[in-house]
């Protein structure tokens, strides 16, 4: 299974009604993993709704495949509700959010060396051989850079990917975000990622604080997706060509029909670089 090449949204319950009344043309809705552990209620009975009609991706928060150890209770609850629902596609974060019995309910980032690198393979094995499927892993957002890091983020993700044959998740907006944020540029980011083993791409939008040392920017997931990260999205599109690209927008959520404006972009750039692909 694989998601179609085309445009998706984030699914919130409060857009449901509206979903199912008016059927929109979206490729794919998502949803996060962790929303979804119980056995039932509304929750499930609008998954299930969904199910019927679209193509679903779920989404994993809190594996932390870059912690520790994993926690084999809460995969075997995220492999349960993927059985239950068979998605036609599954993704997690490069990044921990757990330590031992505490859970911090964040995506924290990792030092990218050897040790590291190794253990993340590691994980990424487990849980692919625990969940019968294959993973899409996504690169982080950051804020800090490891003084301990002795491999560039995009080798480190390209080098996960050869070892245990997971796909990739690339996040424009992470791009945007860390880049600005560690004063590199974005494009030459995407020159040395491995976009051939990318199997759907996120969008979101912002926050931007100016500071002294210049702009901080933090992926808040809040509101509209920024004009420059549309920009390397386009960029994206040129060099990869069409993918499942998701917009995610999980705080001040807004009306539909704002969210599927922003769907709706995305499909016409998608359509646009489809269409340009067929001319040449």
């Amino acid at each position: 299974m694989a998601l179609p090449r085309s445009a998706g949204l984030g699914f919130k319950a409060q857009h449901f009604p509206a979903i199912r009344d008016t059927q929109p043309r979206l490729g794919f809705f998502e949803v996060h993993a962790e929303n979804y552990l119980g056995e039932g209620g509304a929750p499930h009975a609008m998954l299930t709704a969904l199910r019927r009609d679209y193509a679903i991706s779920i989404h994993g928060v809190g594996l932390s495949i870059g912690g520790p150890s994993l926690d084999e209770a809460h995969l075997a609850r995220v492999k349960a509700l993927c059985d239950r629902y068979e998605p036609d596609s599954f993704s997690e974060h490069l990044a921990w959010s757990s330590h031992g019995a505490e859970y911090l309910n964040d995506l924290l980032p990792l030092p990218y060396t050897a040790q590291t690198l190794q253990q993340i393979c590691d994980h990424v094995d487990h849980v692919q051989e625990v969940m019968g499927r294959r993973l899409l892993l996504e690169n982080p957002s950051t804020y800090v850079i490891f003084a301990q890091s002795e491999i560039p983020e995009t080798e480190f993700m390209d080098q996960i990917a050869q070892r245990t044959g997971c796909g990739l998740l690339l996040d424009v907006n992470n791009v945007f975000v860390s880049c600005v944020n560690h004063r590199m540029d974005p494009l030459a980011y995407l020159n040395a990622f491995p976009l051939h083993r990318v199997g759907e791409i996120h969008l979101g939008g912002h926050d931007e604080e100016e500071l002294p040392s210049g702009p901080l920017l933090i992926d808040s997931h809040g509101s509209e997706v920024a004009d420059p990260v549309w920009a390397l999205y386009g960029e994206v599109l040129s060099r990869a060509g069409t993918l499942p690209s998701l917009v995610e927008w999980d705080n001040d959520v807004p009306d539909w029909q704002v969210l599927l404006a922003e769907a709706q972009r995305a499909e016409t750039m998608i359509r646009d670089q489809s269409r340009h692909a067929a001319a040449q």
